[in-house]
Formats: C-alpha cells, structure tokens, sequence
C-alpha cells in the first residue's frame, strides 16, 4: 500500500486526508497540536511539528513515504517541498516553494523580474524601520514576511503608529521579521482564488472576488471569497499571463495554487502572494461548486505522481462564495442569528468550529474564523450585495 504524509489535520484540512484514504493511500499526519481534530481520520499519527523540516524527513524516512502534502497551509509548504527533494518525491523547487512564502524574498524577486509590485523591503530591526520610513510614501502596509492568514498585518497611516505596528508584526513572525511595503490602490475587488499546474504550465485557473469588513479589528483578513470574479475575459486572461510568467521564472512544476493578486486604475496587475499550496476557508469545494473540478483529487494525484492532465479551465457555472462567519470581539459565544430565507435558499454547507457557550475568539486572523459556510446565490448582484453587507442576515452575539 502506498504511503502518504499530509502536514497538518485542523478541520479544513480534513477533506484532503479523508479524500487519501479514499483513494487507498496509507495516510501518515503530522501536526504538532497533540488533539488535532484529523488525527481521527489518518492512519497514524505524529506529534510532529509541520515547520521542522528535518523532523518532519525522519517521520518520512522512517515510513518510507510515497508523496507528501501541506494541503492549505504556507507555513507547511516549504516542509512538504524539503522533504520531497530529499527523498525525490513529486515536487516544485524548494527554493521557489521558499521564496514564494517569505514575503520579503518574493518581493524583491518580483522587482528582480519587472512585475508590477509595491516598493517594498524586510526588516528584522524596528529601529533599522524607523530610520528608513521616509523612503516609502505612507500610507504603507506592515505584514510579518513569514505569516498567512492575515495575521499580523497591519497599515500605518502616520508615523506616530510605527513601532507599536512593527512590534505587532513581529509577534507573529516565526523568523522575527517583517515587510514594510508601500500601499497599492485597488481598482474593484481584490482578487482571489486557487489554480493547478501541470509540468509548469498554469492549466487551470478559478478567480473570485476577496470581501473584507471594514468595521473588523483586522480589515486585511478576508471574510469571503466570492466566486466568479467579476471582471472582463481580458482581465482574467492578463493575471493569467503575469502568473504563467513567474511560473516560467520560478522552474515550478506541478501542484495547487492560492492568489492574492490586485489591479490598479490602468489595469496593471500586482500579483500580492502566490501560496504554493490549496486556498483555506474551503476554496477547493467551492471550486468544485462552481466548476465540478476537484482540486483536492488533483492535489492527492500530484504528489503521488500520477498523471495530473486531464485537468483543464472549467468557466464557473453560477454564483458561489465562502463566508466566513466571525466575531468582533472575544468572549462566550450566545448566538448566530441567520435569516430563515438565507438558510434555506443560499447557505449549501456549513462547517462550524465552535458551539453555542463556548468562548470564542476575536476575528484577527484566519485562524480566528468561527466556522466556514459555503454559499449559492442567483445573481452576480445578489452575491456582491451579500458578501459585501454580511451583518444585514447574519448576526453573530458574544458576550
């Protein structure tokens, strides 16, 4: 029987694990959280922490594994790539998977190539920061270089907010570092979405619009990703070229991709972040919603090494988004008040991480969502309108 690694079992990560065993693999998982919740679906279990790279290869030698995954998580991604071309395993370069998930590194690397990026540069200093502020036009944007989620992130507006941003950037860094970067200005919504790669080209691609809520203690923490993305074939087809181009340069082969990419006024594209792995906030199921394409399966298939071709661009049929239902503030959850007609007619599944009376936290980070629902719509305008305007169907009450 083959042997399969997956790096991390929180609840998003279940599907993958799930779809393993499935497919008749021997799944392996390693996560450091003794009571993960998908170490009840794997077949053994190591208490290993997915960011120690060399802990993680003992685990794979030892089982001699056949393919190994981070599915959903930046973190894990520059793990499962180490171990792979250790072992030659199916894998993109560990230095691409590396520089595509530090964000100063990427950075640099796309001014290095003539993408369109925000001035940008890292920082394991604030003193170092603070001396250098006057290079960059403020308003700018203040992440740990090594982070995902949305954790961490911040804008500083004037000057007076710096140090208390940087320090609150850094708490979040595992590397003690951080990225200033000039802000960008969005034309429309900030573009989201997951595609494949085969042999390095990108053969399939599903784009969404990002929602965000400006009231929230962390307004760079998305809330939704709304699928299709509502902007002109040309569009699509311009952000495809630009991330076809950083494919080429960055030798990668075949697997899942997350974006984050923004257009500005003239229709220039800023291809934010590229992670080298599945969307979180179950991205993959609503592709397949919209699409009927299982990226979960492809993702399974490429690092086993099977043959991955078959996949190709499916335009979205419908209307279709995640919403992920959070609170302002921390403390006992009482309840989730949810119109009867949003219930019956748009929500498709719902993925709960907490219960009524249980303490909840603060929506500061992906990590902080209380649950994720999966949602249909009829209309373009009816999807917008909700994902932009949550609170006016769902209420969500902590006290």
């Amino acid at each position: 029987m083959k042997k399969i690694l997956l790096l991390g079992g929180s609840t998003q990560q279940i599907p993958a694990i799930e779809y393993a065993n499935k497919m008749g693999y021997y799944t392996l998982l390693c996560d450091y959280l003794p009571d993960n919740p998908g170490k009840k679906y794997a077949d053994k279990f190591y208490c290993v922490s997915t960011t120690d790279k060399d802990a993680v290869l003992k685990v794979a030698e030892k089982e001699k594994i056949d393919g190994i995954v981070a599915y959903a998580s930046d973190p894990a991604a520059p793990t499962a790539a180490y171990v792979a071309e250790k072992l030659g395993l199916p894998t993109n370069p560990y230095n691409s998977v590396e520089l595509l998930t530090n964000k100063d590194k990427y950075r640099l690397f796309l001014e290095n190539n003539n993408f369109c990026t925000p001035k940008a540069k890292g920082y394991t200093s604030i003193e170092d920061a603070k001396k250098e502020i006057g290079f960059f036009k403020l308003p700018v944007i203040i992440k740990p270089v090594d982070s995902s989620g949305s954790k961490g992130v911040s804008k500083v507006e004037t000057v007076n907010d710096l140090e208390q941003k940087l320090q609150y950037a850094l708490s979040f860094s595992r590397r003690k570092k951080v990225i200033i970067e000039e802000f960008v200005e969005m034309h429309g919504y900030q573009i989201a979405g997951d595609g494949f790669s085969v042999n390095g080209k990108l053969i399939f691609r599903c784009f969404a619009n990002d929602h965000f809520n400006s009231k929230g203690l962390n307004p760079f923490v998305p809330i939704s990703a709304s699928f299709p993305y509502n902007m002109p074939k040309r569009i699509h087809d311009k952000i495809h070229t630009e991330i076809q181009r950083l494919f080429d340069l960055l030798n990668l082969k075949t697997g899942a991709y997350n974006f984050d990419a923004r257009i500005d006024k003239d229709e220039n594209i800023y291809l934010m972040e590229i992670g080298p792995r599945n969307g979180g906030n179950f991205i993959p199921q609503v592709i397949k919603y919209a699409t009927g394409v299982d990226m979960i399966e492809y993702t399974i298939k490429a690092a086993m090494g099977e043959d991955c071709n078959d996949i190709k661009i499916s335009e979205p049929k419908g209307y279709w988004s995640y919403y992920a239902v959070h609170s302002l503030k921390s403390g006992i959850l009482k309840e989730i008040k949810i119109k009867e007609e949003v219930k019956k007619n748009n929500i498709v599944e719902s993925h709960m991480n907490y219960k009524i009376g249980d303490k909840v936290p603060a929506f500061v980070g992906a990590n902080g969502s209380l649950g994720v629902l999966i949602m249909k719509f009829n209309s373009m305008e009816e999807m917008l309108d909700m994902m932009d305007n949550s609170e006016k169907w769902i209420e969500v009450i902590v006290e």
